[in-house]
This record gives structure tokens, C-alpha cells and sequence, in this order.
């Protein structure tokens, strides 16, 4: 089962600031910075296998969970700093997150655990899937930086770090997706109205810390999807499709923004007119963006993001409960837990903003709204009210 302590350490990059030591109109996250990442490296890797380079989906997913991880030990250190003791202390500093991490990880799946080792202290593991991950950092990197260098332009050094920016991307020249995306605006404009949900801040109308974003929402969900399709043991075809599901699920909100569930509710059919909206603005809005080819499995992953589906004989089918699919041909996703995770991350992020001494009646009510409705729910064996009690 997942830790309380892990759980911390994941939300703990919504208080890791970025470009903290530069002018900036506002606040970059180290979870955003995430998120974008693993968004930008779905779209590397589909292009990598449409040019006929295989992607193992898994150990570049758990690739960038792991990195994620890391990062949230080694916390602020500047790039040209990390790649400094990287390179003269790579093994020592690497065995040390490992350790640090040990005993969570080993509390969720003992495979897992020593997949997390095999990453960083055996370099010829997922060589591929790696450097598509370092590309995609690069690439969200560059995404930040063009935001904040007007700002800065008179500061000394900014010149060399936007020059170090360009050189970094321009390694990875090799690999189609990353030419793809810098040549063809068309892709990049996929790239950036998913950067764009940083700036939309969850619970517009309450005052929380950490504040977080529906960016980095969209990550946090998904890697608690992901370590309980690990720990439900599922089909790998089941584990990618709850990750980018997750990922994805609230992609239309850049287009809609969020819209606030007491309104949403209260009136009779108010809540279909939104789904609607919502898939005509990613038909015509987002998924012209994307190549036509992944436009089924982007629709795949937004409609009906909350209920278990299935593929049988080419078309999609609402079941019960995905388990009793647990195959690969079935590309079976478990909406009912993306659900939970949803809202149990919601549940967290309240619970941290009260711990905060943050105390609102709209804090309140949602998180005793949340913990009533969601605790009791059963799902394959999974314990989730020892989730949310760990903050009750």
C-alpha cells in the first residue's frame, strides 16, 4: 500500500519552486514542470514508434517516475550544480535516493522497488525510453524559459543559459519526435495549450497552500493510478492506459476552465451540456493538434474519463468493472479508480491546506464531502480509506 510519507514527498513538489533566482511573472513548480514533462514525452514516444523505433511503454513510464522521485530528494539544486556532482558523484548520490525511498517503495511492490534501483545504478536499462524522458525535460525547460527571458533579458547570464537551453535540445536532434515538435508548430501547439494548465489553479474559490495547479493535478493522479494498477497486479496494457487517462483527464478544462461541481450539480442536466461542450472543443480544438492516427486513443482517454471501458471488436464499451477484462487485447482502463484518485488527490490537497491553518467552511465541508463519499467504495481488493485516513 502507498505510504502516508510518499504521498507527502509526491505533493511536495507543488511548494519546489523553479527559476527562483530569476525574475518570473509567476511561480513555476517543480510538479508542473512534471507533468509537462511526462505529457511531452507521450508525444516523443508515439512518434519514435510511428518512425518504427520500439517503446517500451512501462519503463518509460515508471522511468519518469522515478526521475520524479529523485527529484523531489535532491529538491533545488541548479541544473549546471546537478550536472556537476552527477558527474563526479552519480553512484553515491544515486544509492542514496535509493535508500532514502526503500522502505515506501518496498511497501508498494517489491518488483517495483527493484525496477526503482535497476534505473539509476544500471545504465543500460531503458536506454531508449531514458532519453526520450531527458529530451521531454528539455523540452518543458525550454516551454518555462520562453516565458520568463523577456523578463530578464537585461540580467547577466541569461544569454548563455538560453544558448545551454538550445544545446541541450539540439542532442537530441536523433530522436523524430523532438524534430517533429520543434519544426511543426501544429505539434507544438499540442505541447503548449497542455503547459497552458498550469496556469488555471485548482479551487479557484479558496485560498490553499500548496496552491496547485491542474497541471500538476493531472500528474499527481496519475502516478497514484499507476502504483495501484501495480499493486492490483494489472495487465500492462491496463496500467498504460489508467497513467495517460489520468494524465489527460482534465485536458478539455484548458478550454473550459474548471467548473465548479456545486454549480455543475445543482441543475438538472447542467453536467451532459458540459460533456458535450467539452468533446466538441477537444474534437475541434485539441485533437487537430495531434496527428490523426492518435486522435481514437486521445478520445479513449477524455470521454467517460470516469467510468471502466473496454475495446471489444473495435468499439467501446462501458463494463462494470474492468478486472474481469485484465487482458491486453481488451485495452481495458479503470475509470472508476482514475475517479478516486481524482478525488482522493483532492482530498489531500484539502487536508494540506487546513494543516496549513488554512480554515475555510468551503475547505471543510469539501473534505468531510469527499472523505463520506469515497472512503467506502471497494475496488479490486484496494484499501482506500486507509488512504484518506491517513489525513482524516
Amino acid at each position: 500500500m502507498i505510504t502516508k510519507d510518499l504521498i507527502l514527498r509526491i505533493f511536495s513538489a507543488a511548494n519546489i519552486l523553479r527559476w527562483n533566482d530569476h525574475i518570473r511573472p509567476f511561480d513555476f513548480f517543480e510538479l508542473d514542470k512534471q507533468s509537462h514533462k511526462m505529457i511531452i514525452s507521450y508525444i516523443v514516444a508515439k512518434f519514435e514508434e510511428e518512425d518504427g523505433k520500439p517503446v517500451d511503454w512501462m519503463k518509460l513510464i515508471e522511468g519518469g517516475i522515478f526521475e520524479f522521485f529523485q527529484r523531489t530528494m535532491l529538491t533545488d539544486l541548479k541544473p549546471e550544480i546537478f550536472r556537476e556532482i552527477m558527474s563526479k558523484k552519480e553512484n553515491e548520490l544515486n544509492k542514496w535516493v535509493i535508500e532514502n525511498l526503500k522502505n515506501d517503495l518496498l511497501a508498494l511492490d517489491k518488483d517495483f522497488s527493484k525496477r526503482y534501483s535497476k534505473y539509476f545504478l544500471d545504465r543500460s536499462y531503458a536506454e531508449h525510453e531514458r532519453r526520450i524522458l531527458s529530451a521531454a525535460h528539455c523540452l518543458s525547460t525550454k516551454w518555462e524559459f520562453g516565458i520568463i527571458y523577456p523578463w530578464n533579458a537585461m540580467i547577466y547570464g541569461i544569454e548563455r543559459t538560453k544558448q545551454e537551453i538550445e544545446e541541450s535540445i539540439a542532442a537530441f536532434d536523433d530522436l523524430s519526435g523532438i524534430r517533429k515538435l520543434v519544426i511543426n508548430r501544429r505539434y507544438y501547439g499540442f505541447l503548449d495549450l497542455c503547459g497552458q494548465l498550469r496556469f488555471q489553479q485548482r479551487w479557484a474559490q479558496a485560498f490553499r497552500i500548496p496552491k496547485t495547479t491542474v497541471l500538476g493535478h493531472m500528474f499527481t493522479v496519475a502516478i497514484f493510478a499507476y502504483l495501484l494498477s501495480v499493486e492490483m497486479n494489472t495487465s500492462e496494457k491496463r496500467r498504460y492506459n489508467n497513467f495517460y487517462s489520468s494524465l489527460f483527464h482534465d485536458i478539455p478544462e484548458v478550454l473550459t476552465k474548471d467548473i465548479i461541481k456545486p454549480v455543475k450539480y445543482s441543475i438538472s442536466g447542467l453536467d451532459d451540456v458540459i460533456k458535450q461542450y467539452e468533446k466538441k472543443q477537444v474534437d475541434e480544438r485539441i485533437l487537430p493538434l495531434i496527428p490523426m492516427c492518435w486522435h481514437k486513443e486521445m478520445q479513449y482517454f477524455t470521454e467517460n474519463e470516469f467510468s471502466d471501458r473496454i475495446v471489444e471488436n473495435g468499439t467501446i464499451k462501458i463494463v462494470d468493472n474492468a478486472q474481469k477484462f485484465d487482458d491486453n487485447r481488451y485495452n481495458a482502463v479503470d475509470g472508476t479508480l482514475v475517479e478516486i484518485c481524482d478525488k482522493m488527490c483532492a482530498y489531500i490537497e484539502v487536508s494540506m491546506a487546513l494543516e496549513h491553518g488554512i480554515r475555510s467552511s468551503i475547505l471543510i465541508e469539501s473534505k468531510q464531502a469527499l472523505y463520506d463519499r469515497y472512503t467506502d467504495i471497494k475496488k479490486n481488493g484496494l484499501n482506500f480509506k486507509q488512504l484518506f485516513d491517513y489525513f482524516s
